[in-house]
C-alpha cells in the first residue's frame, strides 16, 4: 500500500471515528472550544486570498517523498477563500458546520458534515462557510506541477446568490 493511500484511510478512519463518538453522545461541536474540535484551529490567515476570519492548520506539509498536503480549514460565518484553482486538483472533506463550493460556471453547492469534494485539475473555484455557519474542512493538495493559482475575490453579490 503506498503512502498516500495509508494516509487517506487514517484520514478517514479518524474521521469516522470521531463523528461516530459525537453522535453517541448527542453532542454539538462548539467551533470556538478547541477542546471539542478533532485537530487545533490553527494559525489565523492574514494574507489577501480570503474574505472574512479563516484558520488553517497543517497536518502535513508536501515534501519530496510525498507530494500532497493536508490541512484543516476554519471559516467563520461569511468567510471564504478567492477564486483560485491547483494544477493537480484538490480535495474537501467537510467536518463540521455548513459551507459552499463552486467550481467557474457552476452553480454553487451547499456542504454539511461527511460531504466531500474532488476539485478538478486547473479549474477555477472557491470554498468558504455558509452566511449564517461556521465551517470547517480538511483540505488535500497536491503540490506536485506548482502552487496554488489565486484569482480574484468573490464579491458579495455573487456568494450570497
Amino acid at each position: 500500500m503506498n503512502r498516500k493511500n495509508l494516509l487517506a484511510i487514517i484520514l478517514m478512519g479518524t474521521f469516522i471515528f470521531s463523528c461516530k463518538q459525537a453522535a453517541e453522545k448527542n453532542q454539538t461541536v462548539d467551533l470556538n472550544s478547541q477542546q471539542e474540535l478533532i485537530f487545533p484551529i490553527g494559525e489565523k490567515v492574514t494574507n489577501n486570498n480570503f474574505i472574512g476570519d479563516v484558520w488553517v492548520h497543517m497536518q502535513v506539509m508536501a515534501d519530496s517523498v510525498n507530494q500532497n498536503s493536508v490541512g484543516t480549514v476554519t471559516f467563520d460565518p461569511g468567510a471564504r477563500s478567492n477564486w483560485h484553482s491547483h494544477p493537480n486538483g484538490q480535495i474537501i472533506m467537510s467536518l463540521e458546520g455548513e459551507g459552499y463550493y463552486q467550481e467557474k460556471g457552476s452553480e454553487k453547492r451547499i456542504l454539511r458534515k461527511g460531504d466531500v469534494v474532488k476539485c478538478p485539475a486547473n479549474t477555477p473555484h472557491w470554498h468558504g462557510a455558509s452566511a449564517e455557519k461556521s465551517f470547517i474542512q480538511i483540505a488535500i493538495t497536491s503540490r506536485v506541477d506548482g502552487p496554488t493559482e489565486w484569482l480574484e475575490p468573490v464579491p458579495d453579490e455573487e456568494y450570497y446568490n
